[in-house]
């Protein structure tokens, strides 16, 4: 394997702590136990270069030169994305902190934000609708200052 040692170090890597936490999620090793070939990188190398690119947005060509190549984390990452790896990561350290939190470690509830728009005067007035959290009326009911209206907001016309 290469050595990592020397290369510099990121937010984003794994304290011994945290990779003590996802190594065992990690699907057994293809290479270096006497089938496939050996391993070029550390997986948590590979882990490390997936939170780099997942915190910063970078695309995989970007990654640092000191991280392993784009190409082979782009590799890793489709493979346990693909095998549901990525999934029950994700799960256990969820788990991990509602629990640290004293809270049940399946969440409960959720939250989806949206956002209301003003429909433009060619989408057909059968198609509009009615936000009620925001009391906005899509509907041609001849309102003051357009085609959409607050509810409650002043003198209907």
């Amino acid at each position: 394997m290469t050595d990592h040692a020397d290369r510099r170090g990121y937010p984003t890597d794994l304290t011994d702590e945290q990779w003590a936490l996802v190594e065992p999620l990690l699907p057994p090793e293809r290479g270096g136990r006497g089938f496939g070939r050996p391993l070029k990188h550390p997986r948590r190398e590979i882990v490390n270069a997936i939170f780099y690119q997942a915190r910063t947005g970078c695309s995989w060509r970007q990654l640092p030169g000191d991280l392993p190549a784009w190409a082979t984390v782009d590799d890793y990452f489709a493979t346990w994305h693909a095998n549901g790896t990525v999934d029950r990561i994700h799960d256990r350290l969820r788990a991990a902190v509602r629990d640290a939190d004293d809270r049940d470690p399946m969440a409960s509830a959720g939250c989806v934000d949206s956002q209301s728009v003003k429909g433009a005067d060619t989408v057909g007035a059968d198609s509009r609708g009615y936000d009620a959290g925001k009391k906005i009326c899509e509907c041609r009911c001849g309102a003051p200052g357009g085609r959409t209206a607050r509810i409650g907001a002043g003198d209907p016309g």
